[in-house]
């Protein structure tokens, strides 16, 4: 498995419509140091250009001329062979809408057109984080983090592929995934967990009302719950608070951000 000491060391798809956007983009990658680009004004001869060469990371935009950076990452995901791969999307899109997708595809991060450098910057670390198994582990005195037992919750398969790799690049290892709460509060009942990573929005039951389900009915009424999360709604997230959360990380999220948390959450804990 390959281990990226820098930025320079990655391989990036530069998937972008307009030649000026993707010349400024070149340049701007250029400058923090990345030199192996291909860029591409499709989508469908990135994806296949993908298969025999595949990249580390791919930057997209939202708009493309046969699919949309959300289609895009989505194909990335569900393809076995390249799921692995990061993704950064670049848009002024702001629609909650069109963006939500690609947050619950599991994106590094979204960049604003414009964007300032220190967000590239920012950007291309959480890619690194993402990349580099075991080069972020979670460290707590007195708890073994291979043994913790982590429960994750997300009805999207793609989001919990990703959060999954982000912890296990943490050193976690011991990772049991719930499809929505309903599912995750009966699995509670039934097995013993340190602690939970959940997204909000759910079928059946959706975060809060899990988050209320282990503070009001559950044995494990102490058990951390880390919420990761694309709702904006700040009212919903109060009451999430309000609910007995331990903590809330919005989705996109650099996994150094996760990791600060769960080191916090697990040594209250301890």
């Amino acid at each position: 498995m390959t281990f990226f000491t820098g930025i320079g060391d990655i391989s990036v798809f530069l998937v972008e419509p307009s030649n000026v956007q993707a010349q400024f983009m070149q340049a701007r990658l250029g400058e923090v140091g990345v030199r192996r680009i291909r860029a591409f004004n499709e989508g469908g001869t990135a994806l296949a250009s993908m298969r025999e060469f595949p990249p580390d990371l791919v930057i997209s935009a939202m708009y493309l001329k046969d699919m949309t950076g959300a289609e895009l990452v989505e194909k990335i995901r569900s393809d076995e062979t390249r799921n692995d791969v990061a993704f950064i999307l670049v848009s002024s899109e702001t629609n909650h809408r069109y963006l939500d997708p690609v947050r619950q595809a599991g994106a590094s991060a979204i960049l604003p057109k414009p964007f300032e450098m220190r967000q590239l910057k920012t950007a291309l670390s959480a890619t690194l984080d993402y990349l580099n198994p075991g080069s972020n582990q979670v460290m707590v005195e007195n708890l073994d983090i291979e043994g913790l037992r982590v429960l994750l919750v997300d009805d999207s398969r793609t989001a919990r592929a990703f959060i999954r790799h982000v912890l296990e690049n943490l050193g976690i290892a011991n990772i049991t995934e719930a499809e929505n709460g309903r599912q995750a509060a009966d699995i509670i009942q039934a097995q013993y967990f340190d602690l939970v990573v959940t997204d909000y929005n759910m079928p059946e039951m959706d975060g809060k009302e899990l988050v209320e389900f282990i503070r009001g009915e559950s044995w494990q009424s102490s058990l951390p719950v880390l919420m990761v999360s694309s709702e904006r709604d700040q009212n919903r997230l109060a009451a999430v608070e309000q609910a007995g959360v331990s903590a809330v990380c919005d989705k996109p999220f650099e996994p150094a951000l996760v990791k600060s948390l769960l080191e916090k959450m697990l040594a209250a804990n301890d």
